[in-house]
């Protein structure tokens, strides 16, 4: 039986690496789809979770975890030599950037190894990772040509960009199209003829480059336009305009206009990490991408903007025997993740200007900040008019808003969260800095 014989009967055996937010839900739908899916990944804690029926994705509930695996069709694993049975192979791991702020691939590469040491012949590869153009052919193809692997015959080969946008509840991965783009017309034949039978459209392009560089649009594209959101929020400020009244004023434009919002940096790990990618590798071509290097660090200054704008609130030289509660730190609203959040680099501004600083976040019970462990508090149960300023940096629905600005003595707003609301509140891009040096 061919391999496309199998995926179309379901009697494909799938490997999903890496059951992060991308890799989990990808072995539960394709499980649940009826494929047989061995879900590999090296923490034995992701493992242990998935066991004993645990999520550890919010989002994602423990009883379709049990559903996957009373179905008999998930397994877990941390064990890389179940690769040997494996006639589709998803790669889902990181790719995050390095100390020098470069594409660092180096999980890609633990994965390619081990396929080249355990993966049988006559397999389809989909790599899902973020990364940058060409990679697909440089890091996984031209190491299985290596081994005297033949493209169409041996091994297929595709690249499926991942969109998965945590806390969304209207768009999962059954309803969000699916990019497949192959390293030949077969390849992507065959990546899409499993893709479509767990989602519900699937968009084939001509090669993986384009795959990958439309996942790298995506992203920058609403990078460099929040970029452009947070530069004009500084200038209302300076203005005496509120942008929050201006962005929801141009939004009544029906064409042309699309809605982006001020915040206090970009966090996560695919909006601040891709457009770095994509610059990285037009360098090798020897394109430079202003756009880019400026937008990041337009972003990148957001966290310490906030921080100067509250030391000219309070009218300190320094924040100094000052108490600062930072309410939120996950990278965006209703997650438990802080990968690039910019309340981190928040904190620790604060904490070098001398501010005694604590923290709440629903769904974070603790961060390391320059190795010193903070743990949220229960804000509920303090007495909040004995911190100088509140900061508002992710505005997740649970937070009780009403008791913060009744208690507060100074509230900064980083979301828009009280929605325009004056008195002891004031708000990021709301005009109402209170010095031209902010």
């Amino acid at each position: 039986m061919t391999l496309k014989e199998r995926i179309i009967k379901k009697e494909a055996n799938i490997g999903v690496i890496g059951l992060g937010y991308v890799g989990l839900p990808l072995a539960i739908a394709a499980s649940l789809s009826g494929y047989k899916v061995t879900g590999i990944d090296t923490d034995k804690k992701k493992i242990i979770n998935i066991l004993l029926g645990r999520s550890y994705i919010k989002g994602i509930e423990d009883s379709i975890i049990v559903e996957a695996s009373k179905s008999g069709n998930l397994i877990v694993t941390h064990n890389i030599k179940r690769l040997e049975s494996m006639d589709v192979l998803i790669i889902c791991v990181p790719t995050p950037l390095d100390k020098e702020h470069n594409p660092d691939v180096t999980f890609i590469n633990e994965v390619v190894t081990n396929i080249k040491k355990y993966s049988k012949k006559n397999c389809l590869i989909i790599l899902e990772s973020t990364t940058y153009p060409g990679t697909t052919q440089e890091l996984i193809k031209e190491e299985l040509d290596k081994l005297g692997w033949a493209l169409n015959e041996h091994y297929n080969l595709c690249f499926s960009p991942e969109r998965v946008d945590p806390g969304n509840k209207k768009y999962g991965l059954r309803n969000t199209p699916k990019v497949v783009g192959g390293i030949s017309k077969e390849c992507t034949e065959l990546g899409a003829l499993f893709y479509k039978e767990i989602t519900d459209n699937v968009k084939c392009v001509s090669s993986a480059s384009v795959a990958e560089m439309a996942k790298l649009l995506e992203n920058t594209f609403r990078f460099i336009n929040i970029a452009l959101v947070n530069e004009l929020s500084v200038m209302c400020d300076k203005m005496g305009i509120n942008i929050w009244e201006v962005i929801d004023a141009a939004a009544t434009k029906p064409f042309g206009f699309m809605e982006f919002f001020p915040g206090p940096g970009v966090g996560g790990h695919c909006i601040p990490i891709d457009p770095i990618y994509l610059n990285w590798r037009a360098k090798s071509y020897n394109v430079q991408s202003e756009l880019i290097k400026l937008s990041t660090q337009i972003n990148n200054s957001m966290p310490e903007y906030v921080v100067n704008s509250i030391i000219n609130i309070l009218k300190k030289s320094d924040l100094e025997n000052c108490k600062i509660l930072v309410i939120g730190v996950a990278y965006k609203r209703d997650i438990d993740d802080i990968r690039e959040s910019p309340a981190i680099p928040m904190i620790k501004s604060l904490k070098n200007y001398k501010a005694g600083v604590d923290f709440y976040d629903p769904y974070i019970k603790e961060i390391d900040v320059n190795n010193e462990i903070l743990y949220s508090i229960d804000y509920l149960n303090k007495d909040l008019s004995e911190y100088d300023c509140i900061i508002i940096v992710t505005n997740h629905t649970d937070i009780n808003y009403n008791y913060i600005s009744q208690n507060g003595k100074m509230i900064y707003d980083t979301r828009n969260s009280f929605n325009m609301i004056s008195g002891n509140i004031i708000t990021l891009g709301g005009g109402l800095s209170v010095n031209e040096n902010v």
